[in-house]
This record gives structure tokens, sequence and C-alpha cells, in this order.
């Protein structure tokens, strides 16, 4: 199995770390997904990953302050981290790339569910046995919701692993549906688990505030081995379809997570290892952690949906390009909260179009390097590694897998070196702090786009950090 998050980078493939978060946080989840600021009542929501992150409640500490969050901690029953048994210890060992993502998991349950309990559940490593073993700990441990953000290829032993590790009845299970586009991943595929797709997300003008495209990396297909579940009647796949449903992913509009095992601070962090623990944290938030991954079948009206995007060319291409209803990059859509609630919708479920065709620029596939070997699913990458794919100054590498802000695109003129004349509210080249005012202003607080790019995540800064306000 593979860890499925990936992070902005630099150039020489090193994380691109600051001072202050520079992706979503928490405050940008609520209004993107129609979220209470409270809620949850101490339930449980789980994060399975694979080995060791001995900072991780002390990281955790570090974003639930900077965002205002109440402290989650061993000390006041909040945090629990154990090992796949469900003992206090023997931990497994540190991996720096597993640790990355054991920070955007914990980070994500935090921003969605702050008033949830956190257990994280650290596997010995990342084979199926090992991973399957600490789910089935977590929901002794009294889970609400188990989210799992990790994955792998099919193979015949699916169908057994499927029944033995994440049937849990009574209990939210959460899958990441994979980040390397068209394909079916395990354990996303198990009929047991809601697959969790991934988008991009920016804001709007529309009444929502939000719009969202499928992400041309996330993970859908159709299961070789699993059986089609009932409650699944989708004609294009006669096994099972993921996936259910999706939430942000694209690194290209990434989430701010904050991590000093194998990093140093403030990062910026995609995949579909967003979107699986953010999930599992807005349905525990909002009391649906009982609901099965048939919930979303009979609720459809409750999501967004997102019509437009793609992940690449199948047939019949419903699997993997969005389109109004049921798609595979996206299921029925993202988490409206109020909708999901029995309230009113801000804006209609179809408010997610967009305009984008689902081939996002700058997003460049790697290996993960959180990944193990080992893996009894078959065809997930075989081992922990730190160095980058792809050559695009925002290829990923570090914790997580190939993908980050990229290269330019879009609405951009001119050339390199930083002399290029495009807009502060376009991506493009790097620009210089003397190009203007407001470039200057963001550089100030996140060099990466003055240095490196400036891509979207400059493009969001220009509101917080200029005083000509916000971009078209």
């Amino acid at each position: 199995m593979r860890c499925l998050s990936k992070v902005r980078v630099n150039p020489d493939g090193t994380i691109h770390q600051s001072s202050t978060p520079q992706g979503y946080g928490p405050p940008d989840l609520r209004s993107a997904y129609n979220l209470p600021a409270s809620g949850g009542n101490g339930r449980i929501v789980a994060i399975v990953d694979a080995n060791d992150d001995p900072t991780a409640e002390a990281d955790l500490a570090v974003y639930r302050s900077q965002y205002g969050l109440a402290a989650c901690t061993t000390a006041n029953g909040c945090f629990k981290k154990v090992n796949q048994n469900g003992q206090a210890s023997p931990l497994p060992a540190k991996d720096t790339g597993w640790a990355g993502e054991i920070s955007l998991d914990l980070d994500m349950a935090s921003a969605a569910c702050p008033d949830c309990k956190i257990v994280l559940v650290e596997a010995n490593s990342a084979t199926d046995a090992d991973l399957g073993t600490a789910v089935n700990a977590a929901a002794t441990l009294g889970a609400s919701a188990i989210s799992n953000s990790y994955g792998g290829g099919e193979d015949s032993s699916v169908t057994t692993s499927s029944s033995q590790y994440y049937d849990h009845p009574g209990v939210l299970v959460t899958a990441s549906s994979g980040d390397q586009a068209y394909g079916a991943e395990f354990p996303a595929t198990s009929q047991y688990v809601l697959a969790v797709g991934g988008t991009s997300l920016s804001k709007s003008s529309t009444s929502r505030g939000w719009t969202e495209t499928a992400w041309n990396s996330g993970g859908s297909g159709c299961s070789g081995f699993i059986p089609k579940p009932s409650w699944q009647t989708d004609t294009g796949c006669s096994h099972r379809t993921e996936a259910d449903v999706s939430a942000v992913a694209d690194p290209n509009t990434g989430v701010a997570v904050y991590q000093t095992t194998g990093a140093n601070g403030w990062a910026v962090y995609g995949g579909t290892s967003v979107s699986s623990p953010l999930v599992a944290s807005i349905f525990t938030l909002l009391n649906l952690d009982a609901a099965g991954p048939s919930f979303a079948y009979s609720h459809t009206s409750d999501f967004y949906d997102v019509t437009s995007g793609k992940n690449g060319s199948c047939s019949p291409s419903y699997l993997c390009t969005a389109g109004a209803g049921y798609d595979g990059p996206t299921g029925w859509g993202t988490p409206n909260g109020t909708a999901l609630t029995g309230g009113s919708s801000s804006s209609s479920s179809g408010s997610s179009s967009g305009s984008s065709s689902g081939s996002s620029s700058g997003s460049s596939s790697g290996s993960s390097s959180g990944s193990s070997s080992g893996s009894s699913s078959g065809s997930s990458s075989g081992s922990s590694s730190g160095s980058s794919s792809g050559s695009s100054s925002g290829s990923s590498s570090g914790s997580s897998s190939g993908s980050s802000s990229g290269s330019s695109s879009g609405s951009s003129s001119g050339g390199g070196g930083g002399t290029c004349s495009h807009s502060v509210c376009s991506r493009g080249s790097k620009l210089t702090p003397s190009y203007s005012t407001c470039a200057g202003d963001v550089c100030a607080v996140d060099p990466y786009c003055c240095n490196t790019l400036w891509d979207r995540i400059c493009v969001r800064e220009v509101p917080s950090y200029c005083a000509a306000g916000t971009c078209p």
C-alpha cells in the first residue's frame, strides 16, 4: 500500500516550507462545505496510517493553536496514539514519508470536526495485513469513523481482505480513491467503505462562493474483483465502482499542514489523503458517522454535484469524467453540510460546474515516498523513497507522492526568470518582489512565489496580503 498525499515542493524536490500557513485552513473548508463551527460531541475519528510519527501530537498542537481550535492532547483525553494492536507501545519505527501523511490526516480531522476526539493507529508497515489489523483495532477502540489514506492495486486477495478488515457495521470507514488518475484501487473498492474521490476547489463569485471540478489525478475505476453492492446501480461497471463522494484533493488548491518530522514547518498538501479524513470527519461532525457507504446514494441532493473535469480516458466515459449526477471521479459530489443536516442549501447542488475541463495544469504525478513494500494487494509501489519524480519545478517528493503546484499555465504571459508581466491574479512564471507592491507583499510571506513559481496558491494569497483587494 502507498500513502496518497501530495505536497508542494521546491525545484530540488525538497518540501516547500513556510513560517505561516499558505493552503486552505479550517475557516476555508468550513465555508466551502457549509459546515457548522462545532459538533461531533467527543465522538472518535480514527486515523489509520503506517509507521510512527514521533512529533504527531506536538505538530497537531501547533496546527490547532494557529486556527484557534481547542487543544487536543493525550493529557486532556482528546488524542490517543496506539500501535496496530491498539496498545500504547511498542510503536512502529519512524518513517518521515508517512509522517507527512499522518500530519495531514490529523490536521484534516481537526479542521472538519474540532470537537471530535482523535485516535491515531499506527500499523507496523504498509502491508495490507498490518494496515487492516490497525483498522480492526480502531473499531475496537470505539471509533465512530475510520479514515484510510492509502491504497494499492487489486488482486484476487482483496475479496477476503475486504470482509476481514473493513466490514464494521455502524462505523463509517472511508478510503482514498487514489492519486494515479483512472484505475481502481483497494481498499476504496471495498463494498464496506465510503470511497472518497478528489476535486480542485477554488473560490468563485457563485452564491456558494466556491467552485469544484474533478481533479485530474484523483482515482476512480471499476473493480475487477469486488461484487457490485445492491445500492450501486450504475450500468457501466458490473463490479464495485469508485468513488462514492469526493472533496478537495488537488495540491494546486491544497490545504495547510504543519509537520516537523520529515519537514520543518508549514507545507501545502493535496491528494485524496486530504479528502478521506475530511469526509470522515465531516460525517462525524454532522452525526452521520453510522451511515454506511450507501448513504450518499439515497441522499444525492445533499451533495454539491461536480459536473466538469476528468481523470483520464475510459469507456463508458462517466467512469473517468465528471458530469451531472453520479460519476467515477467525484461520485455524487462533495458534502453540503446544511443539506446533510436537513436544512436548505445556500446554493444548488449543481453549483460546482466550474470552468475547468479536468486537465488542470501543474500537477505532475510521481511515486509515493510514504509507500512501503510488502503490500498484499499486488500492484502498489514497493519502496519508501524521498526522491522526486518528474522534472517540473512543482513535482512532488519528500513525504508524499509526486504532484504539486506545478508548471505555469492559463492566462499568464511572458517569460521566466521573474521578469514576466502576468497579473498577480494569473498563474505563471515567478514574479520578482519589485514587479509590484502586491507581488512584494505576497513574496514577503511566501517566497516560493518569487523564487519558484507564481501558482494558484500565490494567486489565492493576493486577497490576504495585498491592499488592492480580491482577484476576479
